[in-house]
């Protein structure tokens, strides 16, 4: 029998209430490649962890995409929930495959969470430590976006992910090579964009017998007046910006270098530290934190009688980062997955607060809906209604 509408209308509301995520139509056609590659231009594969399975685990990315299930862990029960709705494409935090499968006998829930993704053509997506990893739109942004931290700065940045990239140009074709190495995401130092080297010089050559020169004729020595350009890129960017140099080069064969560099690359790395506008009573503090990411128990060290103002944060396992979080000046590093041993790591009056994997990470799903939402506003984006976190709290 049909409910009244009031009653209808009614459900209506609160369903818009409580996912005030998932209410948004499909009036878009798109492959499922194009919203993972997006994803990828915002959290490059390149920059997750080595032991990491970020990326396309099981579907087909040329597949039409119906409709975007997020969710932060990809369970049997969030799988349903995608085939219910009609969407065939998951986008999950943590890859539910992390190492090799040798059986598929529906033993594990792995196993049985996969196979039910396959038979029923559901794609699953993750952005793990490569989403955690990015200063700019990165899991840990979210949690001190969430915590009003100011002048947020990654804890631990990368090294030997940044390349110099050398070419020699005519000098009239310089800027234009400048520009399409720098549109295609060269040159950015810090808060610096569009920046470079230039040195004036002559190079020489002699074009053989089935050269088509820019400059020169065919069987004499050429000197020309060039530009060597110097700048500085993310590895994972390098063959973008590879390409576009050689479309915009005038020479049929551009001479040109790549370098690695050791320095560390400050927009990418592990956790985030940030300032909170006011000093803040730690008791207070945790308080907040307790009820703003709706954690049933935090562990912590001893506190301190000084206030809180410098954070440090992690989503998930951080503890790796006491170190960098005591060395950076940081009162307090809010993680997860601490062990009993590592809280005796932590120096006086410096805190160390574990809140809990799932709590901590539970806002990668708004920020994954945002981004999604924000690049393909009339896709079908909806947050899972499931509870995937497998700790509860007596």
């Amino acid at each position: 029998m049909l409910k009244p509408f009031s009653q209808s209308l009614k459900g209506f509301f609160k369903w818009i209430f409580l996912n005030p995520y998932g209410c948004t139509t499909n009036t878009l056609k798109m492959k499922i490649a194009e919203i993972t590659n997006f994803i990828e231009t915002v959290a490059p594969l390149a920059m997750q962890e080595s032991y990491d399975n970020a990326g396309l685990i099981v579907g087909d990315r040329n597949a039409e995409a119906t409709g975007a299930l997020i969710c932060l862990d990809v369970t049997e029960e969030v799988v349903d929930e995608a085939i219910g709705i009609g969407y065939n494409l998951i986008i999950a935090h943590h890859p539910f495959v992390f190492g090799g499968l040798k059986k598929f006998s529906g033993d594990s829930a792995v196993e049985r969470t996969l196979i039910k993704a396959i038979k029923n053509d559901v794609a699953v997506y993750a952005a793990h430590t490569n989403l955690d990893n990015m200063l700019l739109n990165g899991v840990n942004s979210k949690i001190a976006s969430k915590l009003g931290l100011e002048d947020v700065k990654i804890l631990s940045p990368m090294s030997g992910s940044l390349r110099k990239i050398v070419v020699f140009v005519p000098t009239d074709k310089a800027e234009a090579v400048r520009d399409a190495m720098f549109s295609a995401g060269a040159g950015c130092i810090g808060n610096y964009s569009r920046c470079s080297y230039n040195l004036q010089g002559q190079g020489s050559f002699k074009a053989e017998e089935g050269c088509n020169p820019y400059v020169g004729e065919i069987g004499k020595t050429h000197f020309e007046p060039e530009t060597r350009i110097e700048t500085i890129a993310p590895a994972h960017a390098v063959g973008k910006i590879v390409s576009a140099m050689l479309a915009a080069h005038p020479y049929e064969e551009p001479a040109f270098d790549i370098y690695p560099l050791d320095n560390t690359f400050d927009q990418a790395g592990s956790g985030i530290i940030g300032t909170l506008p006011q000093p803040e009573n730690a008791t207070d503090f945790l308080q907040k934190v307790k009820k703003k990411f709706g954690c049933g128990v935090i562990r912590h060290t001893r506190l301190p009688e000084s206030p809180i103002q410098r954070v440090a944060v992690c989503g998930g396992a951080g503890s790796f980062l006491i170190g960098d979080a005591m060395r950076a000046g940081a009162n307090i590093l809010l993680t997860a997955d601490i062990k009993y041993h590592q809280f005796f790591d932590a120096r006086y009056p410096f805190v160390l607060a574990d809140i809990g994997h799932y709590e901590s990470e539970q806002f990668t799903k708004e920020l994954f809906y945002e981004l999604v939402t924000g690049k393909f506003s009339n896709f079908a984006v909806r947050l899972t209604e499931v509870n995937t976190n497998p700790i509860k709290y007596v």
